[in-house]
């Protein structure tokens, strides 16, 4: 008997490692799957060694591109179907990915404005919670104001003392200290009237879960992977 090959998600991950895990896990969550057969197959590509992606983007540190390329060879050599890159940050250099992959890559602050519904109708004031790298490029803010929202992100004594040291706090294991900083943070974008908050830092998610008025992009990535390799 022949078993037929289901389409396999490629995943650039790694960056960082507990955060891959918790979108393999929203994958998983979200596949309609009643046995093992039924899952989909994954191809994960972690490369914690790539360098600071915000420290890159904000102050010149070493690029990351030359790793991420490298972990891109190997998902286009086991012949994946389809990419995503469970790092937001990284979504800076997007179009360099997308030429050398040969299996279209799911853009995650795409996922996660289709999570809101797609175009500003009821929400308009969207808070972003994500690194200063994302910030400073505008990977969400950008994509929000093509599609009529208005992009609020935290004050700079907030990315800083708040965010930044949150998602550095989940990538050294000290969660609960994360979740404290990160809380505070989101709190004051919704005391700003921001109509939702989306979590754009792939660590964020671990500490902060989705909710009414929060979109969890890791979980919108993994959603969106799944339609479009069951569609």
């Amino acid at each position: 008997m022949s078993v037929t090959k289901k389409p396999t998600l490629g995943i650039l991950g790694g960056m960082g490692p507990l955060a891959t895990v918790d979108f393999m896990h929203k994958v998983i969550d979200l596949t309609p799957a009643k046995s093992d057969q039924d899952h989909l197959p994954m191809v994960i590509v972690s490369i914690p060694h790539v360098p600071d992606r915000t420290a890159a983007i904000v102050s010149g540190g070493a690029t990351p591109l030359p790793v991420m390329l490298d972990g891109i060879d190997i998902l286009n050599k086991a012949g994946v179907d389809c990419v995503a890159v469970p790092c937001n940050s990284a979504h800076f250099w997007i179009d360099d990915l997308s030429r050398a992959s040969n299996a279209p890559i799911v853009h995650i602050a795409d996922a996660a404005i289709s999570a809101l519904g797609g175009t500003a109708t009821k929400m308009s004031r969207i808070g972003f919670l994500g690194t200063s790298g994302a910030v400073l490029a505008g990977i969400y803010e950008k994509r929000l104001n093509a599609s009529g929202f208005e992009c609020v992100n935290p004050t700079p004594e907030d990315q800083e003392n708040l965010v930044m040291q949150g998602i550095y706090q989940i990538k050294a294991g000290n969660l609960d200290q994360a979740k404290t900083l990160l809380d505070e943070a989101a709190a004051n974008l919704q005391a700003r009237g921001v109509d939702a908050v989306i979590l754009g830092c792939t660590e964020i998610p671990i500490v902060i879960e989705e909710g009414d008025g929060v979109v969890d992009a890791t979980r919108a990535l993994a959603d969106a992977c799944v339609r479009r390799l069951l569609a």
